[in-house]
């Protein structure tokens, strides 16, 4: 299996448009952090976790020509935008995409792309067929995905392991209960937002601590603003098991 790091940044923090921060105009392309995204690949099948507002420039650098499935983490807006451009895929596929949401997700899908489910199909639109998972494990081909529940403040947010590989994004705590189901992964990704204090993200320090709690073997933080800093400054602090991750970074699973 093979995870590609689309994107690793976030809507969060100093936009990119007229900033002259140290990270936007850093000469380092691990710097350059698209939206939060991440593609599953393993025997043929190819599976895209979160399709945000980058989704289509994504899909174009990665070179993805086929794509089965979106899995979605939750309903904002930095993680669902790009949702319309699977059209591309529609056509070239000549057949929909399967998309995996909860309940509350996927009405939120169905306030922001109307147009998708209205019973008048008009032609072109992007074609998709919803499937609607919850706490249960379920499987997308022969790829199994175990659904972790964590809190990004108020807000129920899933996480995925497959394997021994888990995904986090937008978390803010996770239950003793949800933990169980992280611990013994050899690879775990969490989000690291920024230094500061924040209501719904892990800081630096608190994605470094619950790292070191889940004990994996190996650690990258995603889903990072550009208020964390530069990423050969930020590696410098980091712990021997925890990297950040950066956009294009592929993993062997």
């Amino acid at each position: 299996m093979t995870i590609t790091f689309l994107g690793t940044g976030t809507s969060q923090g100093v936009p990119v448009i007229a900033c002259n921060c140290e990270v936007c105009t850093s000469a380092d392309p691990r710097d350059s952090r698209l939206r939060t995204s991440v593609l599953v690949e393993d025997e043929g099948q190819v599976i895209v976790i979160d399709s945000g507002p980058d989704f289509r420039y994504q899909m174009l650098r990665a070179k993805v020509q086929h794509l089965d499935a979106i899995v979605f983490t939750h309903e904002h807006k930095d993680h669902i935008a790009g949702l319309d451009d699977i059209r591309a895929f529609n056509y070239k596929q000549k057949g929909p995409v399967d998309v995996y949401a909860d309940f509350r997700v996927q009405a939120s899908l169905k306030r922001e792309f109307f147009y998708i489910f209205e019973q008048f199909n008009y032609p072109g639109i992007p074609q998709l067929t919803l499937h609607t998972i919850g706490l249960e494990p379920f499987n997308i081909g022969k790829i199994k995905f175990i659904p972790i529940e964590v809190m990004h403040y108020k807000l129920p947010v899933l996480g995925f392991r497959i394997n021994d590989f888990t995904y986090i994004t937008d978390a803010k705590t996770v239950s003793e209960e949800e933990k169980e189901k992280i611990k013994g992964s050899k690879i775990l990704v969490i989000n690291a937002l920024q230094m500061q204090n924040h209501i719904s993200h892990f800081t630096l320090d608190e994605a470094i601590a619950f790292a070191e709690e889940m004990g994996a073997e190996k650690t990258y933080f995603t889903h990072i603003s550009h208020r964390l800093g530069k990423h050969e400054a930020i590696s410098k602090i980091l712990p021997g098991k925890i990297e950040l991750a950066w956009d294009g970074l592929k993993l062997l699973i």
